[in-house]
């Protein structure tokens, strides 16, 4: 049995949705130890627990220790199984942290499968789903990766709620890459959301990222506005949020979001989304420093030789891939220092259904 220590680098939930990712993906069995002990709450939180609760269902897992709370589970999977999965966090724990473990665990299941997940969709510390919708799935889509997400309900701090059907058609192989040009910028895009809250907001929202982006340069910019009026609006607590992306000739999409809070102005969620992607533009690079980590479990069970340029080198980034490496078995090279552009390779494990 592999032994991951849960306190490596960044030590953050992370290493759990990777590791327990991976095993499900290899087969091979995982003991996590002190699991989220350099955060102020250790162990496993709601998000943690349902996401390795779903790879144990996925893939047939003995488990030990799985308990919200809990600073040490082994996982030890008996083969991939398709199927629809049902979910619900019980609190505003996000959902697409819980996908950063179960997509890449499904990559390589036998049959179709299908997530419904109830949580929060829009939340701190994690991405919004609309990031994973217009930058991550694309992305996907380009190593061969068949998957859709459609968000029902949105959920935000403190009630949740918020319903998202995943359907996944697992690939036969996924495909190496090569992302380390992105070419020319062909438009910038976006969505600006608010609920249970006035339309006004996400309007306001949307002016201020496109007024940003044009006085960094950029014209054209489109940022469509979702709203709910009154007593149409389904959602259990107000909350906002901006998502914007980039996109290149290359196929290359950078992406950015921005989180509303209370007592914070509209005018500087929408300046927050667009003042990170403008530095994510500046970079240069085709890839985008919170994709740069996301990625890194697909490479490394991906069929020959990828190599990515990402916009920053994170710790979460440096976190995923000594994760990758320990129970992919494969070598990662990664050219450049933390906190700056660089370059990642690696030689995948080539798995297959």
């Amino acid at each position: 049995m592999l032994e991951v220590a849960g306190d490596l680098l960044e030590g953050g939930g992370q290493i759990v949705r990777t590791s327990l990712a991976l095993s499900a993906l290899t087969g091979k069995p995982v003991s996590i130890t002190k699991i989220r002990e350099k955060r102020p709450n250790p162990g496993l939180q709601p998000q943690h627990f349902i996401a390795a609760k779903a790879l144990a269902a996925m893939c047939h897992a003995e488990t030990s220790g799985l308990t919200v709370g809990s600073r040490e589970i082994t996982f030890i999977p008996h083969g991939r199984a398709g199927g629809i999965f049902k979910f619900d966090v019980g609190t505003a724990g996000s959902i697409p942290l819980i996908l950063q473990a179960l997509m890449p665990g499904a990559a390589y299941a036998p049959s179709h499968l299908e997530f419904e997940l109830t949580g929060g969709t829009d939340v701190r510390w994690s991405p919004s789903i609309d990031y994973l919708c217009l930058t991550q799935l694309p992305l996907l889509h380009r190593m061969g990766y068949d998957g859709v997400i459609q968000v029902h309900r949105r959920g935000h701090f403190p009630k949740g709620g918020g319903r998202v059907a995943v359907g996944i058609n697992p690939p036969r192989v996924l495909n190496a890459v090569r992302w380390v040009e992105r070419g020319e910028l062909t438009e910038i895009n976006g969505v600006s959301h608010c609920v249970r809250l006035p339309t006004h907001v996400a309007e306001r929202q949307a002016n201020a990222a496109k007024k940003k982006l044009g006085e960094a340069g950029f014209g054209n910019v489109k940022v469509t506005t979702e709203t709910y009026a009154g007593n149409q609006d389904p959602h259990l607590a107000p909350g906002s949020g901006v998502t914007l992306i980039a996109q290149f000739t290359s196929g290359a999409i950078l992406g950015a979001d921005s989180l509303g809070e209370k007592g914070k102005p509209a005018e500087l969620v929408g300046e927050g989304a667009a003042v990170d992607l403008i530095k994510e533009i500046a970079s240069d690079a085709p890839v985008d420093k919170h994709m740069g980590d996301m990625l890194i479990p697909y490479l490394a069970v991906a069929a020959g030789v990828s190599e990515i340029q990402v916009s920053e080198i994170t710790p979460h980034t440096m976190t995923n891939i000594k994760v990758a490496e320990l129970i992919a078995g494969v070598k990662f090279t990664v050219e450049g220092e933390l906190h700056a552009p660089g370059r990642i390779s690696v030689s995948g494990m080539a798995l297959k259904t």
